[in-house]
């Protein structure tokens, strides 16, 4: 890892250690210790999805036309005013404001973040880099979520301050260390489209990447079956339905994030060797098996034990899907995108996470609100279905490098290898059997976008 790579990740870390201080705490915090009530709480949680559905659609673009750098930074100051502004602010039209700017600030600086890994990797080492940093987000809020724990009462509304204030200074932290990071001056990306039209082609040129957009679908429906239902439906089912107590739904999520932590770089090493699609379509079936297990904690009546048990599994089981997903699917999306258009094609798929995270608990909350927790499970063990199916028609339209990256390491290898002696076996040496993918190369026959060229 790089010295400009190794900022990255360490700032990534602060970071997401000073956003753990204030995530469980913010519903509480609005609703009770400023006394603006559940409705005002839910609007604050809503104006973060909202703030950033409304900037991502120009962030991209920038930071192909300015660098990743001074957005991110741009982003890191604006964030740390929004929390700042939630912690002193009392009013509901402030404490409005300071969400929409803290939803603002950290929609602008994860596309950024991740174009800088993207600069700093290549398609060998992207994997281990994003899930590395996948790796770091977990561990910081987990540990900034137990610290903040400590530090907070509800009966002094100081203390909410307190952990406001620190999530803003990490926020702060964040941004001198990405200004300090020098950047290479161009992506390190193997055969990318160098186009000079590639930039100006926009939205159009994304939206006709077909590779992109099934990609894209893909990311919608994970978070929303996934991600989309841990603060609405899946709670209000373990709650309601499974009869544990919050507590018990706490150890839960703690046991989500253990395995994350615990089994990442484990997984790691399973999937690095595996085509991207396959482990996509994996995680599907993981996720299939979590919703059953949650559906059979709610009819499992006689024993109490074994209903906490499997809502505890189904949390294990999501922690495992994620971290299959952390070193596969943001590679995948740097590796489809034209060497101009980086930024961009990042941003596309944040925007698509936040659709599904703002839709997700809207219709786990309106069925869960009407009862309608088995239709509630079916729903969700068909969206986990269609990942692995939609995984693997994905895979059609992949380049061999795109969708097996390990492979350029193996090229890499044989191009620096003695050249075999006149007469040798080629079945000796089989990386050198690989070809190297043409610029513009697909998996199918037939001319595709510029946007799916190999990497």
């Amino acid at each position: 890892m790089g010295t400009a790579l190794r900022r990255i990740q360490v700032g990534t870390a602060l970071s997401a250690f000073g956003n753990g201080f204030t995530v469980p705490f913010t519903f509480i915090y609005v609703s009770q210790v400023r006394g603006l009530g559940a409705g005002t709480a839910g609007v604050v949680l809503a104006t973060f999805a909202v703030a950033a559905l409304f900037v991502l659609p120009f962030t991209g673009r920038v930071i192909d036309q300015r660098g990743p750098v001074p957005v991110a930074v741009v982003g890191t100051v604006l964030a740390a005013a929004g929390s700042l502004g939630l912690g002193l602010s009392g009013s509901e039209p402030v404490v409005i404001a300071a969400a929409g700017a803290l939803g603002a600030g950290i929609a602008v600086v994860q596309p950024a973040l991740a174009t800088m890994i993207v600069w700093c990797s290549t398609t060998a080492t992207r994997s281990r880099a994003f899930a590395t940093q996948f790796f770091l987000n977990n561990l910081g809020l987990g540990l900034g979520g137990l610290l903040g724990g400590l530090l907070v009462d509800t009966a002094h509304p100081a203390s909410f301050i307190r952990l406001f204030a620190i999530e803003a200074a990490m926020f702060l932290v964040l941004g001198a260390v990405i200004a300090t990071v020098r950047m290479p001056h161009a992506p390190q990306v193997d055969g990318a489209v160098r186009s000079d039209g590639a930039a100006s082609g926009g939205w159009r040129l994304l939206l006709g990447d077909r590779a992109m957009v099934m990609v894209s679908v893909l990311g919608f429906v994970m978070f929303f079956a996934c991600y989309g239902q841990f603060e609405s439906g899946l709670s209000a089912f373990a709650v309601e339905v499974t009869r544990i107590s919050p507590t018990t739904l706490g150890v839960a999520l703690a046991a989500n994030t253990a395995v994350i932590v615990l089994a990442q770089f484990v997984v790691l090493r399973l999937v690095e060797q595996r085509r991207r699609s396959r482990v996509i379509a994996a995680v599907g079936l993981v996720w299939t098996v979590a919703w059953l297990v949650a559906g059979a904690s709610g009819l499992v009546h006689g024993s109490h034990a074994m209903a906490v048990a499997a809502i505890i599994s189904t949390y294990a089981l999501f922690g495992l899907g994620e971290a299959m997903l952390a070193p596969t699917v943001a590679p995948l999306v740097a590796d489809l995108a034209p060497a101009r258009m980086v930024g961009q094609y990042n941003s596309a798929f944040a925007l698509v996470k936040q659709l599904a995270l703002a839709l997700g608990p809207a219709v786990g909350g309106l069925m869960a609100g009407a009862g309608a927790y088995g239709a509630y499970i079916v729903m969700l063990v068909v969206c986990s279905l269609a990942i692995s199916v939609t995984a693997l028609r994905m895979g059609r339209h992949l380049t061999l490098l795109q969708d097996s990256p390990h492979l350029a390491a193996a090229r890499v290898v044989a191009r620096s290898a003695p050249r075999l002696p006149a007469g040798t076996d080629a079945d000796a040496d089989p990386a050198a059997r690989i070809p190297a993918a043409p610029v513009g190369a697909t998996a199918e026959a037939g001319p595709e976008p510029a946007a799916t060229a190999s990497r």
